[in-house]
């Protein structure tokens, strides 16, 4: 009977999972089905797009092409002397043809100098503005670029404002050299104009942009129309590729967003017109599909499910008292070993330290009465072991702590022989280490992630000299006039170079060293992240990285850091925490996630504090607008809801000046604009000490800010 009742509910409770999961499988199945739908609706919808975008795009350059001709039929004959003569009439033609087509900003006719002789926008035009450095005027002087575009520019003529991108052809010479070129401006806002007359009420991405990744117009327009594709960009390696036209998946390098755009090749021209979908749109569509489907499947399901679910009910009525009490039993039963092992587990660790404090006491007694060396040998061994049974109990009952790592100033002059006492312990003793640096050297960095950033290269350097060789570390004060780096940094730095002597890399792949999980190692032997740490540690502290070597000759790589010019921070003692009898005061915790501000409250009350919880930056304003007796705000940096922790620390300092704030955060490069500026920042995850540190700092900071204001005032 018993084993009956048991299949009956077995079958009756997978009929449930059966009512839930069938339909679920099949509503998922049909769900990618249509996904795979939209978005290939969406890709027909962007072929469309960039059928009619590609001919308005076509009928505009080829147009401009005509006024070449046009141009060209004009001053067919003329010398530069003819057009400075004729200014005024050739002035007054151009000006026509601008007139009458609206998407041109100007034309102007150049000299083989670069110098305009004849513009539509001015007359009479300036003989001294220079365009020879221009793109437009480069490629055609080295060689007969035919009709060339060039990138998005500013005018340099007075008078005539806004971007503009240029059509450009040679000038006609009777001796097919070099003669100058004529120049037809577009304006970006014509096409930009025009795209968003096409643009969907949400969701929808035009561009025009050329081979090299620099876009001519976009919409939604970019407030910086110079930015350009990176090489590695989809589109750059599409047309890398030879593709004329591709549809692709990509987040934008510009605002973020993850769209799906395709791109098609203007017939005739070196420029690439770009339609595109954002993921959210076709998202939301998709979703308001499949949200019909389950107006109507789910009810039926939920209805299947409830029959089940009072059929199962009957039929367990009889028996379940009886299953539960059992649950209930076992459940009982398990807290009571978990109990007896906790209690077990504090007996022991409370007789063992009863243990060793008679051992030790007795030890501490029999040396005043034992003297002789024998027996004095025997106390300091017992004294050992009893020093040993204490840290075992200790490690048995407590959790280690995480140290918050925060930059400080330090002396490279100090520092640097330190660390290298530590890579002469970690590598082997054939690898010299030597290490260069002069007095007064000091930077502002996270000294822990700079120890392992120089032990990521020595232990590098270490692998490329199998047999044996040397370190040099070297640090010297040097000053950037932004050639010296890939990104142009410019300012007082400090370069310390870490150079090997061991067998080089080779040229090919010099330039990848850096990319994260690259590596040449065996499996095994190498994560590829060592120089990813050092490189991403450099750019972190204001700085950069660079590699130089050479195959057979060793291997040289630079760390930039920004000096620092203050002196490093005399060490202070720690003063012993005391505690705290009565209430230190009232603490506003600002944290949207409820457990990490249940924890966070438990450690402010053992503080001695009272705590108030909200769950957002706005949520804390309000609560001080109400009532603003409140002895420090503890927030989190990252928060829903718009305004992040940083925001809610300038808003305090501007309108309740007098609060101490404390952030912290679970990612270490949120937290590195607060540091910068000054605030103070708790590490997640944080104990007790930490959080007892970190509040004095922040209140301190307050009041050595007061402190200022007053001596300013006074």
């Amino acid at each position: 009977m018993l084993t009956a009742r048991h299949a009956a509910i077995r079958l009756l409770k997978l009929m449930m999972v059966a009512s839930l999961v069938l339909p679920a499988v099949l509503f998922a199945f049909a769900a990618y089905v249509s996904y795979r739908n939209f978005e290939r609706v969406s890709d027909e919808r962007i072929e469309r797009s960039l059928d009619i975008l590609h001919e308005h795009a076509l009928k505009v350059l080829q147009t401009v092409e005509r006024t070449f001709a046009e141009i060209n039929e004009v001053t067919r004959g003329m010398s530069d002397d003819d057009i400075r003569m004729n200014e005024g009439p050739l002035h007054a033609r151009l000006r026509r043809i601008v007139d009458a087509l609206p998407q041109l900003q100007g034309i102007a006719l150049v000299d083989r100098d670069g110098r305009p002789l004849v513009s539509s926008n001015l007359q009479p035009v300036s003989r001294t503005v220079d365009l020879s450095d221009r793109d437009y005027f480069v490629a055609q002087k080295n060689g007969d670029a035919g009709t060339y575009v060039s990138a998005v520019h500013v005018p340099r003529m007075q008078g005539i404002n806004g971007y503009f991108f240029t059509l450009t052809q040679r000038r006609a010479s009777d001796d097919g050299k070099f003669n100058g070129v004529v120049s037809v401006a577009l304006l970006p806002q014509y096409f930009e104009e025009f795209y968003a007359r096409m643009a969907p009420a949400k969701g929808g991405y035009y561009g025009m942009a050329r081979a090299d990744g620099g876009f001519l117009a976009r919409y939604p327009v970019l407030p910086d129309r110079m930015l350009k594709l990176d090489r590695r960009s989809q589109f750059r390696v599409g047309v890398r590729h030879g593709l004329d036209r591709y549809i692709y998946w990509v987040d934008s390098q510009f605002d973020g967003i993850d769209r799906r755009i395709g791109y098609r090749k203007l017939s005739g021209f070196e420029v690439y017109v770009l339609a595109g979908i954002e993921r959210a749109a076709i998202n939301a569509e998709w979703m308001a599909y499949m949200g019909s489907h389950l107006m109507f499947g789910l009810p039926l399901s939920a209805f299947l499910f409830l029959g089940l679910w009072l059929a199962l009910r009957r039929t367990r009525r009889l028996y379940d008292e009886a299953e539960r009490r059992e649950i209930a039993e076992g459940a009982l039963r398990q807290a009571q070993r978990l109990e007896a092992i906790g209690q077990l587990t504090g007996g022991v660790a409370h007789d063992f330290n009863n243990l060793l404090m008679i051992i030790s006491g007795s030890v501490e007694r029999l040396r005043g009465e034992l003297t002789d060396k024998r027996h004095t040998r025997l106390l300091d061994m017992i004294g050992t072991a009893t020093h040993r049974g204490e840290t075992l109990t200790r490690q048995l009952l407590t959790y280690s702590r995480k140290q918050t790592l925060t930059p400080q100033v330090v002396d490279l002059a100090q520092h640097l022989p330190a660390v290298r006492e530590l890579l002469t312990r970690s590598l082997r003793s054939d690898i010299e280490i030597k290490v260069d640096v002069p007095e007064g050297v000091a930077v502002r960095v996270d000294p822990g992630e700079f120890e392992l950033a120089i032990l990521n290269l020595a232990v590098n350097a270490k692998d490329a000299m199998p047999n044996g060789g040397t370190i040099t570390i070297r640090a010297k004060p040097v000053t950037l006039k932004g050639e010296a780096t890939e990104e142009g940094l410019s300012g007082d730095f400090v370069a310390v170079r870490v150079v090997d002597t061991g067998h080089g890399i080779p040229a090919d792949i010099l330039t990848r060293v850096f990319e994260p999980f690259f590596t040449t190692k065996e499996v095994g032997k190498g994560t590829g992240l060592g120089l990813s740490q050092v490189y991403g540690f450099a750019k972190q502290s204001g700085g950069t990285a660079t590699v130089s070597s050479a195959e057979g000759r060793g291997t040289a790589i630079t760390i930039y850091l920004p000096r620092c010019h203050e002196a490093p921070a005399l060490a202070e003692p720690q003063a012993q925490a005391q505690p705290q009898s009565e209430a230190a005061g009232t603490v506003l915790l600002v944290e949207d996630n409820a457990d990490v501000a249940e924890v966070g409250a438990g450690y402010l009350r053992q503080l001695g504090y009272r705590v108030r919880s909200v769950a957002n930056a706005q949520a804390a304003l309000a609560a001080l607008r109400l009532d603003a007796e409140v002895d420090l705000v503890f927030s989190d940096i990252l928060m829903p809801g718009g305004m992040n922790g940083l925001d809610l620390a300038h808003e305090i300092a501007v309108r309740f000046p007098g609060i101490p704030v404390l952030l912290t955060t679970g990612y270490s490069a949120s937290a590195q604009d607060a540091v910068r500026q000054g605030l103070v920042v708790l590490q997640k995850p944080y104990d007790l000490d930490s959080l007892r540190r970190s509040i004095g700092e922040a209140v301190e900071n307050v009041k050595g800010r007061t402190r200022r204001k007053a001596a300013v005032a006074g």
